[in-house]
């Protein structure tokens, strides 16, 4: 049994398929056969899964046998698992300079070039219209903003920051000067 110090969500089971154990998996990486190119996956409860075959599935899917699931019973135990790798693991230097991992965006602070804070990322979303940052900050409810070149200024991990254009991401009108919901609204 291991437990991961620094998880990252990249596998969701679903269906088993077929007799012998193997089991449709939906991946969240790039090339969802790469999946098993980071070392074993790894369950919450600490239990940890080899992959022995992979092959292409459909829509973002695979199909995977695991050492030691055997059967379509045990296969069927394992639905709706979620398969997580240790981040250490991914490979930050085959990363382009405007490409990261969404796990590393996570806790990002965000401000706007004013300085106004806008909360932090808590998650990183992909609804298929492109990526969304949830902000959360103390007593706001979250929002969504788009995660593009031009709602999303810099991203800088050094210093923990996210800087974006507020208007650009819909945070803010640049006509409405009353909207207390955000800092730099209303006048300030």
């Amino acid at each position: 049994m291991v437990k991961l110090k620094d998880p990252v969500l990249m596998a969701s089971v679903g269906a088993a398929q077929g007799l012998r154990g193997d089991v449709r998996v939906r991946c969240f990486s790039a090339n969802p056969l790469s999946v098993g190119d980071y070392g074993h996956l790894h369950a919450e409860d600490g239990r940890s899964f080899e992959i022995l075959e992979i092959r292409p599935g459909k829509n973002n899917m695979v199909v995977i046998r695991f050492r030691g699931v055997n059967d379509r019973t045990a296969a069927e135990a394992l639905r709706g698992l979620d398969l997580f790798i240790e981040r250490e693991n991914l490979p930050d230097d085959e990363l382009d300079d405007d490409e990261y991992f969404y796990a590393d965006l996570e806790g990002l602070d965000v401000f706007d070039d004013a300085g106004n804070n806008y909360g932090a990322v808590s998650a990183v979303f992909d609804f298929g219209a492109g990526d969304l940052l949830e902000l959360k900050g103390p007593g706001r409810r979250p929002v969504l903003i788009p995660f593009n070149e031009n709602a999303v200024l810099e991203v800088d991990f050094e210093d923990g920051r996210i800087l974006i254009d507020p208007v650009a991401a819909g945070l803010i009108d640049e006509n409405d000067d009353d909207n207390p919901d955000f800092p730099g609204a209303g006048g300030a």
